[in-house]
């Protein structure tokens, strides 16, 4: 394939803008707030799942100290009615006996009743306290994400921005060359990364290849205008007074 030098030269400034862009879309794939908010989700998911398993430890506990406080006035009620029945005077003393145990029955229910509504009481108190503690680190958890997506978004806003003006560079570069050479130069990038390099001191740009003697003495042998290609990589070969031929 043949190209005017000059034109091949200018390859240099379109593989230098596409290097840009790719380092532009490699960052915008890899930016460290995407880890951090992909880990922070689910920080946040494991948070919010610890907060309903408190939550709803503490909402069965308060249904169970309802039944205990419903058990003891029951309970209280009975004793009552016992009371009042012995105050009557109204009843025999096989009666009168009768109630008296039922009342010492009933007095320690009562007992057994509040020492388990005061135990019930103390793990709600201490859920509470759970609760707060972890809708808090819920809420911390929460910001931190927050926080690391408007890191991110305005990384994404630098990023879109150079790729912007990257890719109107390489608009207006495209037409200066011919059609098959550019064809060449996107076949090697997209399969190499790079379709085209300086050769400097006899070394290839985009592999770090040094070329071999024979190779150099065919490139000095071969015309200015024709398109060279490195052995190793496939890369455009530019020629330049750098490139030590």
């Amino acid at each position: 394939m043949k190209a005017e030098p000059a034109v091949q030269r200018q390859l240099l400034e379109l593989a230098k803008v596409d290097a840009e862009l790719s380092r532009t879309a490699h960052r915008r794939r890899t930016l460290p707030e995407l880890a951090e908010i992909d880990a922070g989700e689910k920080t946040v998911r494991e948070r919010r799942d610890a907060l309903v398993s408190v939550e709803t430890a503490a909402s069965d506990l308060d249904r169970e100290i309802a039944r205990q406080e419903k058990e003891i006035e029951s309970v209280r009620a009975r004793e009552d009615r016992d009371r009042k029945l012995l105050a009557s005077g109204s009843v025999n003393s096989k009666q009168m006996t009768d109630i008296e145990h039922e009342l010492q029955s009933l007095e320690r229910r009562q007992s057994a009743l509040e020492d388990d509504l005061l135990e019930l009481m103390e793990q709600r108190e201490a859920l509470g306290l759970d609760a707060q503690r972890t809708g808090a680190e819920v809420d911390k958890a929460e910001a931190e994400v927050a926080a690391a997506i408007a890191r991110r978004d305005e990384a994404f806003k630098d990023l879109d921005t150079t790729r912007a003006r990257r890719d109107e560079d390489r608009v207006k570069l495209l037409p200066r060359f011919p059609e098959p050479l550019l064809k060449l130069y996107e076949r090697v990038r997209e399969h190499k990364g790079i379709g085209a390099a300086l050769l400097r001191a006899r070394r290839c740009g985009a592999c770090q290849l040094e070329l071999d003697r024979n190779t150099v003495n065919e490139i000095k042998a071969a015309p200015e205008d024709d398109v060279i290609q490195c052995e190793n990589c496939g890369a455009i070969l530019v020629r330049t007074l750098e490139s030590g031929l």
